[in-house]
């Protein structure tokens, strides 16, 4: 990819290994497994609810670090554990370390996004992971350059593809055989520049039943706002309800997406209440490579969109299909989130 660093170069090909390494071991659960099983609620995590489905993969993640560790220091951040300071001991094997500064990179991962839909075999997961390069304290959204959104298939799917997005370079899109042999070479994903008002895939995610009332308003202000004032059609907006925040933004820098928000946080922290929310490691990797793409990935209220690479921290994003879009539609959403205060 162009642009990368020594030291990003030097890693890819770990980061791609641990996305292979947490896909081999959940396809294999899911072939031999029972729905029952792999909902089967085995606790909370540090950042979600743990499922059945879930643990084969914390086990890969803990697997690959305690490998990696013996090479040099390194942070991992992932759902269940939370961050993991790991490095070689005195004799090479794995240590815990304090805390970031061991002059090795942090790396926030999600092994599971999407465990919902994959557990019944309904949908696609995705690992997400953003690679942020050595420093002395805990990272934010803003110093990941590395994304990886690679996706986890269905038992039926006989391919699977994966984004490699860099915050200063492109987005690369690979697809893969189910044996990991590519099906063809890895190509730059760039979006269209097509400025839609409809006759595509709009999305508002409504995940918690508690919101849903109050997202499905402002869902209708913001489409009543492009018939009135853009000459939208009332008819041609679709909607999905893709349980997961990697594989919105993956759809979105693909094309299949023209929009997608979720605003459960943010509507949440205005009423004083509490949801289920996005979380960083739940999206963070996959923002760096919508944004490469060319997508607009921006909070609610247009600012840059940052946040510290946690398992806690509640967020909401809307992601447009590129700029141009972002420009024209994000004033609509504006004065409906306006008209909610």
């Amino acid at each position: 990819m162009n642009g990368t660093t020594q030291l990003e170069d030097t890693w890819l090909p770990h980061l791609r290994e641990l996305c292979d390494d947490i896909r081999s071991a959940v396809s294999r659960v899911v072939a031999s497994s029972q729905p029952a099983e792999l909902s089967r609620i085995l606790g909370q995590g540090a950042g979600d609810i743990s499922f059945g489905i879930d643990a084969p993969a914390e086990l890969a993640a803990a697997a690959w670090l305690e490998t990696r560790a013996r090479t040099g220091p390194l942070s991992l951040l992932t759902e269940e554990r939370g961050w993991q300071h790991r490095g070689p001991g005195p004799s090479g094997e794995p240590v815990e370390l304090a805390d970031f500064d061991h002059g090795g990179p942090r790396i926030c991962l999600d092994p599971l996004d999407g465990t919902r839909n994959l557990m019944m075999d309904l949908r696609s997961a995705f690992t997400v992971l953003a690679w942020a390069a050595p420093g002395s304290g805990q990272p934010r959204l803003a110093d990941a350059s590395l994304g990886l959104v690679s996706e986890i298939p269905t038992g039926n799917s006989q391919s699977y593809s994966r984004l490699v997005g860099q915050r200063r370079g492109a987005c690369q899109l690979e697809t893969f055989a189910l044996s990991g042999q590519p099906l063809c070479a890895a190509s730059d994903l760039r979006v269209d520049d097509c400025v839609s008002v409809d006759n595509g895939y709009f999305c508002f995610f409504r995940f918690s039943p508690a919101l849903r009332p109050a997202i499905a308003t402002l869902e209708a202000a913001f489409f009543a706002r492009l018939v009135a004032l853009e000459g939208a059609r009332p008819d041609s907006w679709y909607d999905d309800q893709y349980c997961s925040n990697g594989a919105q933004l993956f759809l979105t820098a693909r094309g299949t997406y023209r929009m997608v928000a979720d605003l459960r946080a943010h509507l949440a922290a205005r009423a004083g209440s509490e949801t289920v929310t996005a979380k960083p490691y739940d999206l963070a990797g996959a923002v760096i490579c919508a944004q490469a793409a060319g997508c607009s990935v921006t909070a609610p209220n247009g600012t840059p969109l940052d946040f510290p690479l946690d398992a806690t921290t509640p967020v909401s994003f809307v992601a447009w299909a590129n700029s141009a879009s972002a420009d024209r539609l994000a004033p609509h959403l504006l004065a409906c989130l306006a008209d909610v205060d």
